[in-house]
């Protein structure tokens, strides 16, 4: 089997998207499968680079507005490998017109997954300005509703979603991410975490990891630090923070400022992935403020290695957690604050831990492949 793969970003970069594709793509290869990207050249990148048996194609684009050049200046590289595979793998947003197209001219058999649908959100959260807010909600529902011939959706959220903009129930199917499981495994040990950084044995830590991005909620966990610390005067936040989008990274660096909190906010940069469940284990809750998600990496990777987490009562996130969990209501810097001393106290709720296995999600994407390609059992 030959798949195409669409993404306007792919590795280096990194989302939870890449994630997606990058595992599905890998294990594709590793089975026997020819894995084809096409994808947007950064910094650092060549046009024709090969990743774990992977055969990654970029196209050149402007560095401003990459993702938004990528729709129109990556299909003739699309069009021309969509020719020699199978069948093509796409996701929202920008890279599913040009893997729509090239499927309907070609005759090939495409497949969308949706991670997050924001509907209203563009309008009410997104901060941009009237007219573009509304534009990227027309052009998000124009995307979705494309007559693809299969439409993953990472969550029954994200489902029900795309139910509410008309999208038809008979194309949708709900396949869960994966998490590194082997890597996100309970660990006694913080691998000297608390050490490096100079944090004491007794002081109460809560982290949040992951970008600093538009619906990630975390302006309204660095409010919630003041009334975190009268709650709990020993506590400090542990901010592991990509400086992507930048603006956004200064914007949160300069509220920890403003707020006079710099000794309660230990910040530091994106650490290696293979390092990141030595600071979960030396965290007493990981947080995860999130005004929409469409599945919750850090949520679920939290979980996974049996930290209590804080997250926020929306979308995706009541789905995703389990074992030891406080749900706080989003935009709300006392209720996070109140949730972190709720698991302060030990005053959280329970459930049975839920797995979620690359595996699985893999034999899942291969079965929609082979139904839509006549080659089911």
């Amino acid at each position: 089997m030959k798949i195409l793969f669409v993404s306007e970003y792919y590795l280096p970069h990194i989302g939870g998207a890449e994630v997606v594709f990058k595992n599905l793509a890998e294990a594709l290869a590793k089975n026997g499968h020819e894995s084809h990207v096409v994808t947007s050249m950064l910094p650092s990148t060549k046009r024709y680079d090969e990743i774990n048996g992977v055969r990654v194609h970029r196209v050149k684009v402007p560095k401003r507005g990459t993702r938004y050049y990528f729709t129109f200046l990556s299909v003739p590289k699309v069009l021309s490998m969509a020719r020699q595979v199978d069948l093509i793998q796409t996701t929202t947003f920008n890279a599913a017109f040009p893997a729509w197209l090239a499927s309907k001219l070609l005759r090939k058999k495409c497949v969308i997954t949706v991670h997050e649908v924001w509907r209203d959100m563009w309008i009410s959260s997104s901060g941009m300005n009237w007219l573009s807010a509304r534009l990227h909600r027309f052009l998000e529902k124009v995307v979705v509703c494309l007559p693809f011939d299969r439409i993953i959706c990472v969550s029954k959220y994200t489902r029900d979603c795309l139910k509410s903009l008309g999208v038809r129930d008979k194309r949708m199917e709900v396949i869960y991410n994966g998490i590194d499981n082997n890597l996100f495994m309970p660990k006694e040990r913080d691998g000297g975490v608390r050490e490096k950084i100079n944090l004491c044995d007794s002081e109460f830590v809560y982290l949040y990891y992951g970008r600093p991005g538009l619906y990630k909620g975390v302006e309204y966990l660095v409010q919630a630090v003041p009334l975190t610390s009268e709650r709990i005067p020993n506590s400090k936040l542990l901010l592991i923070l990509a400086n992507d989008p930048r603006d956004r990274y200064e914007n949160i660096k300069k509220m920890i400022k403003d707020l006079k909190i710099e000794d309660r906010v230990i910040l530091l940069d994106s650490v290696l992935r293979t390092e990141l469940p030595h600071y979960i284990a030396a965290s007493d809750c990981i947080v995860v403020p999130s005004l929409s998600e469409g599945f919750g990496f850090s949520a679920a990777e939290a979980c996974a290695l049996g930290k209590p987490v804080v997250a926020s009562n929306v979308a995706s996130l009541p789905e995703v957690v389990s074992g030891k969990y406080v749900l706080v209501e989003p935009r709300n810097p006392d209720a996070i604050a109140e949730g972190v001393e709720k698991v302060y106290k030990g005053e959280w709720q329970h459930s049975e831990s839920k797995l979620f296995s690359w595996d699985e999600c893999v034999e899942n994407y291969m079965r929609v492949y082979e139904q839509l390609l006549g080659r089911e059992p």
